[in-house]
């Protein structure tokens, strides 16, 4: 991992707020979540950069310094997006969509429905597994539009700024191998999976402790769990080597298959957000109809996700 602009932001964070889980609310994160973040960024650093203790966090001497630099960076960064965008948006370049998605399965259908939709514009992509990152390039005005997904009833990032669409809510499932034993059923307890090992796509917000809380209610804790992207997911999922965590849209390879868990105790929020003060809050509603079509026609890749849905009304494409 390279240390990037955001993890600083999350340094400055524990520093200006004096702990970490006062920061975690600041940046509206599970206080696990950013403890993690927070351990990766000090193994890239090669160092702790905070004391911590019942009283707070204290930055180290490494700490001091790499605030010291954050402090000039991170305006300087600023700065430059803001310039930036105010020439990219007056240079005139035509009708355009700039797509910010995470590991999102209906990014591909949406480009698709702009592009025929609208073929003279300009449609690019960028992709991250921090919708953090994605809603700040929004703001900054480096995307138009971010296609993110949060757990259950969390809230989006910049939730205050930026105005946010619900394209659909789905169903975390398990993706098995199709000769699993469980492979086929409509779908299979949380339980059943006890004594198996995990695999997931890294990401922010509450999703790991809703997991880790699931589980128990379930009666057991995780064993291993791989946090890793996604072909790599897939490949553990292949292998038998672990038990993928997928979104009910997850477009399947050869040998592989979905599985809901029974009553829904994981589910996934696909969200649209754009700037309301942007150009792009005049085709925002007409987008967010595109990736509504997109969510549709991924879902009727999947006769048994189609079935479930049927007896899961609450699920799928919003209306």
């Amino acid at each position: 991992m390279d240390l990037e602009l955001r993890h600083l932001r999350i340094v400055r964070a524990v520093a200006d707020a004096g702990s970490v889980s006062k920061a975690a609310t600041v940046l509206g994160l599970a206080q696990p979540a950013l403890t993690a973040q927070l351990k990766r960024i000090e193994r890239v650093l090669g160092g702790a950069l905070f004391d911590r203790d019942h009283n707070g966090a204290r930055p180290t001497a490494l700490g001091e310094l790499v605030l010291t630099r954050a402090r000039v960076l991170l305006p300087a960064a600023r700065q430059l997006q803001e310039e930036a965008a105010r020439f990219a948006n007056s240079s005139g370049n035509g009708q355009r969509y700039r797509l910010g998605a995470t590991n999102s399965p209906l990014l591909g259908g949406l480009v698709d429905r702009l592009a025929a939709a609208h073929p003279t514009a300009n449609v690019s992509t960028y992709t991250s597994w921090s919708a953090e990152e994605l809603a700040g390039m929004v703001m900054s005005g480096r995307l138009d539009y971010a296609l993110v997904g949060v757990c259950g009833e969390g809230r989006p990032p910049s939730a205050d700024a930026l105005a946010w669409r619900t394209v659909a809510v789905d169903p975390v499932c398990a993706l098995v191998t199709e000769d699993h034993p469980l492979a086929g059923e409509p779908e299979a307890d949380l339980a059943a999976f006890w004594q198996e090992n995990w695999a997931v796509a890294p990401g922010e917000g509450c999703f790991e402790d809703c997991f880790a809380a699931a589980c128990a209610r379930a009666g057991f804790t995780p064993r291993t769990i791989y946090e890793t992207d996604v072909a790599t997911c897939v490949h553990l999922a292949q292998v038998g080597r672990a038990v993928a965590l997928a979104q009910a849209t997850f477009r399947l390879t050869p040998g592989l298959a979905l599985l809901p868990f029974a009553g829904s105790p994981l589910r996934w929020r696909q969200l649209l957000g754009w700037h309301p003060d942007s150009p792009a809050a005049d085709s925002a509603a007409a987008t967010v109809l595109h990736a509504k079509a997109a969510h549709m026609e991924a879902a009727r890749r999947s006769r048994g996700y189609v079935n479930w849905l049927s007896r899961n009304p609450e699920f799928g494409t919003l209306p």
